[in-house]
């Protein structure tokens, strides 16, 4: 179950805590090397066969973790507004709403868990908002707005994957 790709994965909750030092280059250079290790470990899973169902829970677990803790240490230092870290989190509500949904239809173990576009989209605005802000950039609100629509348009796409994917004979 560790291999390469996760242990990669895992690196991003160490590299969140670099967050806590309050240098603008050692919170860069976190950031930075959490969308590496982001990059590379879905590409060395499928590269070398080692995707695992683990491995797809994983990686986005530490891409949220990594996020939620840099926005909880800029929220304490009031460089965001509650709001401003609550929206770009809504992908995340939306995916909780999602996965109420498998578990009350009892299709939580059948379903695969892949990456899905928005989602992707969603994390690389993420890290691109907490690089500006780590640089003393202003977001715009209208930047803020677009993690709600993407958090509607990942829903849609989850949806969407259920029901074209064959649930119950799909194992991993």
């Amino acid at each position: 179950m560790f291999n390469l790709s996760n242990s990669l994965s895992l690196l991003r909750a160490p590299l969140a805590f670099l967050f806590l030092l309050e240098s603008p280059t050692v919170r860069l250079v976190a950031i930075l090397l959490a969308m590496l290790t982001d990059s590379i470990d879905g590409y060395v899973a499928r590269r070398w066969h080692t995707t695992t169902r683990f491995g797809a829970v994983l990686d986005p677990a530490m891409d949220k973790f990594f996020v939620v803790f840099c926005l909880g240490v800029l929220l304490s230092e009031a460089r965001l507004e509650p709001w401003q870290a609550l929206v770009m989190i809504s992908r995340d509500f939306a995916l909780c709403l999602f996965g109420l949904y498998l578990s009350l239809a009892g299709l939580w173990h059948s379903y695969k868990f892949r990456a899905i576009r928005w989602g992707k989209i969603t994390t690389a605005l993420q890290f691109i908002v907490l690089i500006a802000l780590t640089l003393g950039y202003t977001i715009s609100w209208h930047l803020y707005a677009s993690f709600v629509v993407f958090a509607g348009l990942a829903l849609i796409e989850l949806f969407q994957f259920k029901k074209s994917a064959t649930l119950p004979n799909s194992t991993e």
